[in-house]
């Protein structure tokens, strides 16, 4: 089957319904938008995100994951976008074509413009490099949510004591998820010097800072984890299950397959502040850029790549060239990472390899100073620092690249 819609987009989290909502309300029925979901409900990860801290931005109240994946599916439904899911695409037969695999069979859809929303995951305990057995009971934080929200498993499945291996924010709601599951959380462990502070009204598990996990023992069934501390000492944690946190990649598969460049950084596809990438037609938004943000991050992406879509509909040129974003000393990553027609839509996120105190973020080009600005408290490198955007426009499209870095 062989179809054409005006939009196409690929994924049916925050960022893909929020972008199909705002397209379908503003193109007022005129525009085919049409959203692609391989998994068989719309929402992404909030839908087994049983807990709260969505929603404020984008509906006015505090909602918990699995309702506001229902309310974001419900007004991109709403609005017109037809929301299609258990579909799979395998690949492009174009610039601006895509194969799929429906319940229904294969299809063939072409568009005027495609939007990647294809989202991150978190790096498995493989690709950690972690040394050990391949024994039952080692997850990730996504594992351990779908299995205690969406499918009910409890402490006779999951086990008894559990490691959680990481202190970000997403560490904290493993926590939480294992202790509603009643299993026991004997350990934190992290390689940063600190850890969080607060733990909601329960008090926190004990926590190790400066340390690394360096094997996982037993046979069968996960029996307990190895760890290694700063100042060379090594001990055991005995545990039935572990679960590793954090290091969260971009799901690009699909944009590199379709010859869509990726920045190095990031490893998410390259885009400039309205979210085109250096494919004509081809927009990206949401945690594909870079790795995981908020769901009012990724829906408020979504929303300005649309109103980036409406201007390409109507005519608006696709920039011919575009000054690259590089990065320098203890800076990971800097999204957007294209400065293309000076056009900046958000601020510019950054993140940080090690934590810094009140940190200088210095942006130049050539030798020219386009910003500089000192950070209040301190950035982590599990947190996103924001820097605004209104050095863009001073770039020259003729010079060098912008080089972003940190110093304390």
């Amino acid at each position: 089957m062989n179809r054409f819609v005006d939009v196409l987009v690929v994924g049916a989290g925050p960022a893909g319904l929020a972008a199909a909502a705002r397209l379908a309300g503003v193109g007022g029925g005129r525009w085919r938008v049409e959203v692609l979901e391989r998994d068989p409900e719309a929402g992404g990860v909030p839908r087994h995100c049983a807990h709260g801290g969505f929603g404020l931005v984008d509906f006015g109240r505090p909602l918990e994951g699995p309702a506001y994946a229902r309310r974001l599916t419900r007004a991109a439904v709403g609005a017109g976008a037809t929301v299609r899911t258990g579909v799979s695409v395998t690949g492009w037969a174009g610039p601006l074509t895509l194969d799929i695999t429906a319940p229904t069979g294969l299809e063939r859809i072409a568009a005027q413009a495609v939007v990647l929303a294809t989202g991150a995951r978190e790096r498995p305990r493989s690709a950690r490099l972690v040394p050990g057995t391949r024994p039952a009971g080692v997850l990730t934080t996504g594992e351990l949510q779908q299995s205690t929200h969406l499918y009910g498993i409890r402490r006779e499945r999951l086990g008894r004591r559990a490691v959680v291996i990481g202190a970000e924010p997403v560490a904290h709601h493993a926590v939480r998820a294992l202790r509603r599951a009643q299993v026991d959380v004997v350990a934190m462990v992290t390689e940063q010097p600190r850890g969080p502070r607060r733990f909601g009204a329960l008090p926190p598990p004990p926590l190790l800072t400066d340390t690394a996990v360096t094997e996982l023992l037993g046979r069968g069934r996960l029996a307990g984890v190895r760890v290694r501390h700063a100042d060379g000492r090594e001990g055991t944690i005995r545990c039935d299950t572990a679960v590793f946190t954090g290091d969260w990649i971009p799901e690009h598969e699909l944009a590199r397959a379709g010859g869509v460049p990726l920045d190095p950084g990031t490893r998410g596809p390259s885009v400039d502040g309205a979210h085109r990438t250096a494919t004509p037609g081809v927009f990206a938004a949401g945690n594909v850029l870079r790795g995981v943000e908020s769901a009012g991050t990724a829906a408020a992406e979504g929303r300005a790549a649309a109103d980036a879509v409406v201007r390409h509909l109507a005519g608006a040129p696709w920039p011919v060239a575009a000054v690259p974003l590089a990065v320098a000393g203890p800076v990971g990553w800097v999204a957007p990472n294209r400065i293309a027609d000076g056009v900046t839509v958000r601020p510019f996120l950054l993140r940080v390899r090690e934590p810094l105190a009140r940190p200088v973020v210095e942006v130049r080009q050539d030798g020219r100073v386009l910003h500089r600005g000192r950070l209040l408290g301190t950035a982590w490198p599990h947190r996103s620092v924001r820097v605004p955007a209104g050095w863009a426009r001073e770039v020259d499209p003729a010079g060098g690249p912008v080089t972003v870095r940190v110093t304390v």
